[in-house]
């Protein structure tokens, strides 16, 4: 049974320098001169010690701070609201926050829920009215504002809060790795949807609810991740690998904690729209369990291939799905549901207990793939776990790279679908959004690699353990996990004491 002392794992001896142990960054860090010097200023300083006033934590939260802003001037086109001549698409700033505001009826001062269904869960809804009722107050005593401006600009504002916050929660979580949060910072993905919807939202609290988690603060962890679960539904998924480690390492207790002060946020955040408006407090789930396969998605994919492969008047299999959604959600959540089975089993027969954000990554990453609902802006739900799960440079901006074609190509068939004139024939599209698929598929990969080769995961080439993981963090195995794995000739890789 592997056993590993805590103490001491915050005094990292350096700074973790990319340009040294990246291969990719090394490798294109010969266009300035190679990889960082020996004699680099305050190389060798403790993480954390550093009396320059740059450091690579400051650094990064202010390149943080210039991608939301190179966002807000790529969104500025569209924030009158005035979208003549479809600019909304070819300038590629469309944004559900300003449509919405009029849609919602916010802008008549109607009360989400109470007077209009949503069809967000019940934490954004609440959100919107908080920002978006004050707007149509102070416009009611000055016309001469541009509500849907004041209301976008707002959003950004607070969105763009939580997306810094994002990137400082990372720093938290990687002290010896502050280069890491650089991954989040530069984010094409970032800069193109950052306030396409509200999904900085849930992941703000998510991260700091993993923030909890590492602080050995279940029960705010779980307040957090429900609070973020009430937002948007994915980081409730969260909650899965943090029961199965806890299983493995025998530290349920804490696990069931956040479980259910997680499933208390939950309750008493719909309560109060679900009990007086169930019928609008429900628009969320009606709309969801009865939409269509949507644009982008593996069973969108798959409509485009029975085109190609069935005979004249033939109704593909995925054709067939469309027309029977009943049958695609029961065939959509079985999928997730298989697939969050076999993480569990990657959890309890990897040689070494997985980090929580591994398994984070993978069961989130799992849902997109085989949702029928992939909207743009979703790659923000991915984007936090995949700087903690894995944060290497080369096969992450492979990914951007992909997601920038899919945010480029969703544009042009946005343009083509309003003005009855494709931009591109269709397979574009198809193919831009099977190389985001299979990038992600790619990067859900590389993750199980590092799980079961623990020798080839960066965060443990720095960290003893899991920085992510709480109480989880360096404990040891549980006694029958030990026990089974012996009789069942499982290899284990016994925990470094040297790191």
């Amino acid at each position: 049974m592997s056993t590993q002392s805590t103490s001491g794992l915050d005094d990292a001896p350096t700074t973790d320098h990319p340009s040294r142990s990246d291969g990719f960054v090394r490798g294109i860090s010969g266009v300035i001169g190679g990889p960082l010097g020996d004699h680099a200023v305050a190389l060798d300083r403790p993480a954390g010690r550093e009396r320059r006033f740059w450091t690579a934590a400051r650094i990064v939260l202010a390149l943080a701070c210039l991608a939301l802003a190179l966002h807000w001037v790529q969104k500025s086109p569209c924030q009158d609201g005035a979208w003549q001549n479809n600019v909304q698409y070819t300038r590629f700033c469309y944004t559900d926050v300003l449509a919405l505001y009029y849609a919602e009826g916010l802008n008549e001062g109607k009360v989400p829920y109470r007077d209009h269904p949503v069809e967000y869960p019940v934490l954004t809804g609440y959100f919107m009215g908080a920002l978006g009722l004050p707007v149509h107050e102070l416009g009611v005593d000055d016309p001469s504002i541009n509500q849907g401006r004041w209301f976008y600009n707002l959003n950004a504002l607070v969105l763009g809060a939580l997306g810094v916050a994002t990137v400082a929660v990372i720093l938290a979580l990687r002290r010896r790795r502050p280069w890491d949060a650089a991954l989040f910072a530069l984010s094409p993905a970032l800069i193109l949807t950052a306030t396409v919807n509200w999904d900085l939202l849930a992941v703000g609290l998510a991260a700091f609810g993993l923030l909890a988690w590492a602080k050995r603060r279940p029960l705010v962890a779980g307040l957090l991740l429900g609070l973020a679960g009430a937002a948007k539904l994915w980081p409730l998924f969260l909650l899965g690998p943090i029961l199965i480690l806890a299983l493995r390492a025998s530290r349920l207790r804490a696990a069931f904690t956040a479980v259910a002060s997680a499933a208390v946020a939950v309750v008493a955040v719909n309560l109060p729209a679900a009990v007086p408006y169930w019928e609008n407090w429900d628009r969320f789930f009606e709309l969801n369990s009865s939409r269509a396969i949507d644009w982008g998605t593996l069973w969108y994919i798959g409509r485009y291939l029975d085109g190609r492969v069935g005979g004249s008047g033939d109704l593909g299999p995925f054709e067939w799905l469309n027309a029977n959604i009943p049958t695609l959600n029961l065939l959509s959540y079985a999928l997730f549901g298989l697939a969050c089975l076999g993480v569990a089993a990657l959890a309890l027969l990897a040689p070494r207990r997985p980090r929580l954000a591994q398994l984070g990554f993978l069961v989130v990453a799992a849902f997109l793939i085989f949702s029928k609902v992939w909207s743009q802006q979703f790659v923000l739900w991915l984007l936090p776990l995949a700087v903690l799960a894995r944060p290497r440079w080369g096969a992450f901006l492979a990914w951007q790279l992909a997601e920038v074609c899919y945010f480029a190509a969703f544009y042009g068939e946005l343009l083509g679908a309003s003005t009855g004139r494709p931009v591109f024939p269709e397979g574009v599209f198809v193919l831009a959004s099977t190389l985001r698929l299979v990038t992600v598929v790619v990067l859900c990969g590389l993750i199980v690699r590092d799980i079961l080769h623990p020798d080839r995961d960066a965060v443990r080439a720095t960290y003893l353990d899991d920085p992510d993981g709480g109480v989880l963090d360096g404990a040891p195995d549980a006694p029958w996990w030990d026990r089974w794995r012996r009789r069942s000739a499982l290899p284990a890789e016994p925990l470094s004491v040297t790191g």
